[in-house]
């Protein structure tokens, strides 16, 4: 079995940790980013395992890779690497467990990360929620992994390259004894013909690279200050932009960090300390604040770093995760001191329970006599995506398109209720559309930047753009824009709001009505309902545009009652 970076953290406690150093007082200035925004720098980047699999699936592997102890057996109650279990609607590959049957009587089944689907729906709903880059962990490609890794990174840039996302291979170097020579080998020989995909992920133009364990304070990680040196001044040789998953106390080289490795940190472009093992609840966060983060990024402004803190959800076993108030502390606590972007640990990471992805809401959907929890453990319902749309809120604070607050805006469950005023209900959600030209496809009118849109196909009306909310939910209004750049001038834009609680079935919301949209007044228009309408779909439906043969939105946003 390949060894994880969470093998040796568990020795390394936050309790043990936390009396190693004066705490600081808070940030006195806001932090300078020395890059300016990249694909990495001012962005969500959450790490990516895909290192699932299963019998059957056609991986060389051709084992329970990573969901089981014995990866020749099913997984099983006795035979059992997870710490969470996946919530399966949205894979169309389904492989039987030796599990017991799902509390809601359905079999149990698990996914493979070898079916292209999978990692498709990965990135699609990374593209729904707002995260900017994956990295995508590549550990010793040498053994009997490789094969199955190598066909792994091809599918993560294909699915990146469908869903708008940016991607870079990030190296944990954990266990890896003949690491200095062999990184450079796999780098040359496979992994840097990835950088000729428009998806792979550039910092300051140049491709970006993650190097995972340099300096860590145990066995897995032997290898001298020197080699580490080398070996990042190496990627920098050949034009890469270097990013460095160091220890918790890489400024100070106690507790996790061995001493004499400051020069090797200091020579990464972007740090990024971990802390899985570190912290388990929101006071914990507080504490490292003024511990580690406000005195690390102080550090790397004074040296031209680019600062990347972890984020992390919690364990589900574990009962960290307090329905996302322990998640969004750490948001709150990053962003006020200034962050260049923010590492999510992780996307998939099951075995840890500590991932974002869609998993099992209740016990309905785990298996019976498994041990293993659903997202309502502490007793509030949350939905598969909560994790996900909570990361959506997080970016959106970074991005500094929602004011930094300590109270987590994110409800654990939509449709429950009346939404917060002025919360997007479209950002980051489901779209689909009659056509669209070129590259302008119905997402970009989701995505939260102004300065991409949507383009329907030209000279021929009618056209559509539609928005699923998730859930049934109250919305009163959208607001609809066109870029803000000044090439756009102004135009009437014909259309009506129609709304469907099935998808298939829908009525009309706003009646047909030409709408302006002007660069003297932000280049935007707002559409408010008659009266609150509650749909799961929205559809914009347009007949006429007088400054172009199409429909044009640049963002598509919806507001509740």
């Amino acid at each position: 079995m390949g060894i994880s970076r969470r093998v040796f953290i568990g020795s390394v406690t936050a309790g043990v940790a936390l009396g190693a150093l004066p705490a600081t007082g808070t940030l006195g200035a806001t932090a300078v980013a020395a890059s300016p925004p990249g694909d990495v720098v001012g962005k969500i980047t959450v790490g990516y395992q895909g290192w699932f699999a299963a019998p059957g699936d056609g991986a060389p592997i051709n084992g329970w890779w990573h969901w089981s102890q014995n990866w020749s057996q099913p997984p099983s109650p006795s035979n059992n690497a997870i710490r969470a279990w996946p919530d399966m609607r949205d894979y169309t590959g389904a492989y039987r467990t030796a599990y017991g049957n799902l509390g809601n009587g359905q079999p149990a089944t698990l996914f493979s990360s070898y079916d292209q689907q999978t990692v498709n729906a990965h990135f699609l709903s990374m593209r729904q929620n707002g995260c900017d880059t994956a990295a995508l962990q590549r550990f010793n490609p040498n053994g009997g992994e490789g094969a199955t890794r190598d066909a792994m990174a091809v599918k993560v840039r294909t699915a990146a390259e469908a869903n708008d996302r940016k991607f870079y291979v990030m190296y944990d170097v954990s266990g890896w004894a003949n690491m200095q020579p062999e990184i450079k080998a796999d780098w040359t020989a496979k992994m840097s013909a990835l950088t000729s995909s428009a998806a792979y992920a550039r910092q300051n133009g140049k491709p970006v690279v993650g190097i995972w364990g340099f300096g860590f304070a145990d066995d897995n990680h032997p290898w001298s200050p020197a080699a580490c040196l080398d070996v990042v001044n190496w990627f920098k040789s050949q034009g890469c932009y270097v990013m460095g998953g160091v220890p918790t106390y890489w400024r100070t080289g106690v507790n996790d960090s061995k001493p004499g490795y400051l020069d090797v940190y200091r020579a990464f472009h972007m740090l990024s300390p971990w802390m899985v093992g570190r912290i388990g609840n929101a006071g914990d966060s507080d504490h490292f604040y003024d511990l580690c983060t406000v005195p690390d990024q102080a550090d790397c402004n004074a040296h031209g770093i680019d600062y990347q803190p972890c984020v992390l959800p919690g364990d589900v076993g574990g009962r960290q995760r307090a329905h996302g108030d322990f998640m969004w502390r750490q948001f709150y606590n990053v962003v006020r001191a200034g962050a260049q972007g923010i590492y999510i640990s992780m996307f998939d990471e099951y075995n840890e329970g500590n991932q974002i992805a869609k998993t099992a809401e209740t016990s309905a959907a785990v298996p019976v006599g498994s041990g293993l929890l659903g997202l309502d453990e502490d007793g509030t319902a949350c939905s598969a995506d909560y994790y996900l749309r909570l990361t959506a809120d997080g970016g959106r604070m970074l991005k500094g398109q929602l004011a930094l607050t300590p109270v987590r805006p994110t409800a654990p469950v939509t449709g429950g209720g009346p939404p917060p005023v002025d919360t997007n209900l479209a950002l980051h959600r489901p779209t689909s559309e009659s056509s669209h030209t070129q590259g302008y496809g119905s997402g970009n009118a989701v995505d939260g930047d102004a300065n991409s849109y949507w383009e329907s196909a030209n000279n021929a009306f009618p056209q559509w753009l539609q928005v699923d909310l998730g859930a049934a939910t109250g919305t009163k209004r959208v607001v609809l824009s066109v870029p803000p750049a000044t090439a756009w001038g102004a135009r009437t834009q014909t259309l009506s709001v129609l709304g469907s609680t099935d998808g298939s079935n829908f009525t009309t919301v706003a009646g047909p009505a030409g709408h302006t949209f002007d660069p003297a007044t932000g280049n935007k228009a707002t559409i408010t309902f008659p009266a609150t309408t509650t749909v799961r779909y929205l559809r914009l439906s347009f007949t006429a545009n007088t400054g172009w043969p199409a429909g044009q939105v640049a963002e598509f946003q919806v507001y509740g009652s």
